[in-house]
């Protein structure tokens, strides 16, 4: 079945064959969005944000007694380079690693740091981004829910941010361990709207397509192809898709904290089969 909430007519077979068909949709597990989805960055001014992380990471280097060119220059530098490739990614939809960006810039430079400061340095360019997101305040009280629920949980993201600068954001959020998977574009040849990523996903978290909710906020890169995967699907109301329709067949909170109660009628609805009329 390929709508939530839609109990196909099931003359002609046995109340069995109904449980079977209708417990293959139950949810089981959920995959979320990550920006304006678990973390509401809203429009943020990039700009701002980028020269924070540049004043941040110069004045970490310079701490390490590394050589570092003049502020405006290296400024400059990275601004360039980081531009060139989201251009490019853009072109062949394919993401990059600003972690691998930043090493580069830096070694050119004659910058030689262990791997944890090559992470720190990293994490410093992300930080004041991170700074600008919120998460609802009932956040973890709707993830412990649908944990209880026996739901499993993970997170695939279109980003460039490299995986040690999330991670370390969502554990400081006290978020990370509610999800066992994380995919995050860079690490791949792809990216949404790929289907492939939402199968890879799936195949990871051990659960059949059609037994996923997926959540996130835009309709290009989250709700139509996760549609089209097979998933059932659950568009989060952001800045990113206001004025737009829900696509047919797909849902539409405000919260998440809507999820539980979401997954609790979809799964009502899967698991209790009526009987079939007699003929």
């Amino acid at each position: 079945m390929r709508h939530a909430l839609c109990v196909l007519p099931l003359a002609g077979r046995t109340t069995q064959h109904a449980r079977r068909i209708m417990t293959h949709d139950r949810i089981t597990a959920i995959l979320f969005d990550l920006g304006d989805t678990i973390l509401n960055f809203g429009r943020v001014n990039t700009t701002k944000a980028f020269l924070a992380g540049a004043r941040a990471s110069h004045a970490f280097l310079k701490e390490r007694k590394q050589p570092v060119a003049w502020f405006p220059w290296y400024f400059a530098c990275n601004l360039v380079r980081l531009r060139i490739r989201y251009l490019i990614s853009n072109l062949t939809q394919r993401d990059f690693n600003s972690f691998e960006v930043l090493q580069a810039v830096g070694a050119r430079q004659g910058v030689t740091l262990s791997f944890e400061d090559w992470e720190q340095f990293a994490w410093l360019w992300y930080e004041p981004l991170s700074r600008c997101a919120e998460i609802e305040p009932d956040l973890h009280e709707t993830l412990g829910a649908l944990k209880r629920m026996g739901l499993q949980l993970g997170i695939v993201s279109n980003t460039f941010v490299n995986r040690a600068s999330l991670e370390r954001h969502l554990q400081g959020l006290g978020l990370l361990e509610f999800f066992s998977v994380q995919l995050y574009s860079y690490e791949y040849g792809f990216r949404k709207p790929n289907t492939e990523i939402f199968r890879i996903a799936a195949d990871r978290i051990g659960v059949p397509l059609g037994n996923i909710l997926f959540v996130g906020d835009r309709i290009d890169n989250d709700i139509l192809p996760a549609s089209k995967s097979g998933m059932k699907a659950v568009l989060k109301e952001a800045y990113t898709n206001a004025g737009k329709p829900t696509p047919p067949g797909a849902l539409r909170i405000r919260r998440l904290a809507a999820l539980p109660e979401i997954v609790e009628q979809i799964n009502a609805t899967s698991s209790a089969p009526t009987e079939n009329p007699r003929r």
